[in-house]
């Protein structure tokens, strides 16, 4: 059966950020697959469009590619205020822009690259959904999922920045829930665990990735990109009750 005979979202807007590769790009395909209208943002432009231009040939929809540094608040203004316009509606927002930042110990750390991290993985976050919820409060409703990550719910050492970072988007992902709540607007997260990317991929496949999943992972392996495609289905079609919650898919390496 295809996605879009059980997850039916035909004529809906999404902004998927970070939307061109990765995990991002899981979701802006199967969001498509749906009959979603999706932009697909990130600063590189130029692959956002070919991925949209893919997505619009395979499923008949309006994907559009779009420049965005989700760091600067007047850039994500801009892009908020386009989809508006060009749509009338913004339906779905998925935070999915996201870095792992420098790898080294918490008392090395300088300010500018705790910034750097920090700037895309919490204030991107704050920022879309800030400007998002503008939009959807208006239109009194709406779908906002927040992408954290394991890290978020315990610490990953020698990535001090990027724990501290997903585990404020847990925390924002509540308080905008609470206030978004009266104008039907759903704010949940997402917190995978490790998942085989081209980022990755080098690590899991040598010896000591190989040692780590075995460690580390009960299931004994990493996720496959496409496990993650009905779970995001799943926050945008989710009962308006479900709200302020994460939903963790990591092979049970978070409860060990």
């Amino acid at each position: 059966m295809a996605v879009n005979e059980i997850f039916n979202l035909s004529g809906k807007v999404a902004i998927v950020t970070g939307g061109y590769k990765g995990i991002g790009s899981v979701f802006s395909r199967v969001l498509s697959e749906a009959g979603v209208n999706v932009v697909i943002a990130a600063r590189n432009e130029d692959a956002c469009k070919r991925l949209a231009k893919d997505l619009k040939e395979e499923n008949g929809t309006k994907a559009v590619g779009a420049y965005l540094d989700v760091g600067k608040k007047e850039n994500v203004k801009e892009l908020t205020s386009y989809v508006e316009k060009e749509y009338g509606r913004i339906d779905i927002l998925v935070n999915a822009a996201g870095i792992s930042g420098v790898e080294k110990p918490t008392v090395e750390l300088t300010e500018e690259e705790f910034d750097k991290t920090f700037n895309v993985d919490f204030k991107g976050t704050l920022f879309c959904s800030q400007e998002v919820a503008k939009v959807m409060m208006k239109q009194k409703s709406g779908r906002i999922i927040n992408v954290s990550s394991v890290g978020g719910k315990f610490a990953i050492p020698y990535l001090a920045a990027y724990s501290v970072s997903k585990a404020g988007v847990l925390q924002l992902t509540k308080a905008m829930a609470l206030e978004l709540a009266r104008y039907n607007i759903q704010v949940n997260a997402l917190c995978p665990g490790y998942f085989l990317t081209d980022m990755n991929k080098d690590f899991f496949e040598s010896e000591r990735g190989k040692q780590y999943i075995k460690e580390r992972i009960p299931l004994r392996r990493v996720g496959k990109l496409e496990e993650l495609e009905t779970t995001v289905l799943y926050l945008a079609t989710a009962p308006a009750f479900l709200t302020g919650t994460e939903i963790t898919i990591d092979g049970a390496q978070s409860i060990i």
